[in-house]
């Protein structure tokens, strides 16, 4: 989740440099580490800002709900939407100014409603800038951290296959596995723990799937580029390996290619 995160949300905002910015630093940029904050409970931990840019900036901190579409993607939600954490959340300082390589460490603190439903509960916290007066950089930045605070009582692991079907993009064919994650906490899986292996006759054909987190209660799709050339009736069998010790998922369809 992090490495996935950390590239979609969380990556350094760059803007080239101005002629009069120097050839050194861009003219605008921002980072946070890390791109992941977990918390258990009531808990604190620490973000680093830095502004390895050439200009100083101002940068103003919210909080905000998360969410991953159906293939995965990163979306920013309102506040209080699904499983959403924002609500408990506090961050401080709420807004500071980064010189020219300079750095900040931000608090983020969680604290738990009474009642609170056990398993992972998510949300945002977003850096977005704006120039000091005068600097004469009107380019902006946002970048989020996303913090996941997991609330005590019993964890529920479930994950459900749910269909596989084939679709048509352009002059392409690609299978699509539906997941379910029926379970209270986030399920993550590694590059290959998803497989489908395809038979048709004598001919087999393995296929595995990219790296992918699914969060609790959602569904997700991965999806499968089919390069081979293969027609007709064909039986593939999907295999789940969770993040964790037990049994591999798995489940067999009869597809047409």
């Amino acid at each position: 989740m992090r490495r996935l995160l950390g590239l979609l949300l969380v990556a350094p905002a760059l803007v080239p440099a101005s002629a009069g910015a120097g050839a050194a630093r861009p003219a605008l940029a921002l980072t946070a580490t890390p791109a992941h904050v977990a918390l258990a409970g009531t808990d604190r931990a620490t973000v680093r800002v830095a502004n390895p840019g050439a200009r100083a900036l101002v940068v103003d901190v919210g909080r905000t709900g998360f969410s991953l579409d159906l293939r995965g993607r990163p979306h920013v939600t309102p506040r209080g939407h699904g499983r959403g954490a924002a609500a408990w959340l506090a961050v401080s300082p709420a807004r500071f100014v980064l010189p020219p390589g300079g750095s900040r460490l931000l608090t983020v603190a969680s604290r738990l409603p009474r009642r609170t439903e056990p398993g992972d509960h998510d949300a945002l916290v977003l850096l977005a800038t704006r120039p000091v007066r005068g600097a004469g950089v009107a380019v902006r930045a946002r970048i989020g951290v996303v913090v996941v605070v997991r609330a005590p009582g019993r964890v529920v692991r479930r994950v459900v296959v749910r269909q596989l079907r084939v679709h048509r993009v352009r002059h392409a064919r690609v299978l699509e596995l539906v997941l379910a994650n029926r379970g209270n906490v986030t399920e993550s899986f590694t590059r290959g723990a998803i497989r489908v292996t395809l038979r048709r006759g004598h001919v087999r054909l393995t296929l595995r799937g990219a790296r992918r987190e699914l969060r609790p209660h959602t569904r997700g799709v991965v999806r499968f580029l089919l390069r081979r050339r293969l027609h007709g009736h064909a039986t593939a069998r999907v295999a789940v390996a969770t993040s964790q010790e037990g049994p591999t998922l798995a489940r067999t369809f009869r597809l047409r290619l």
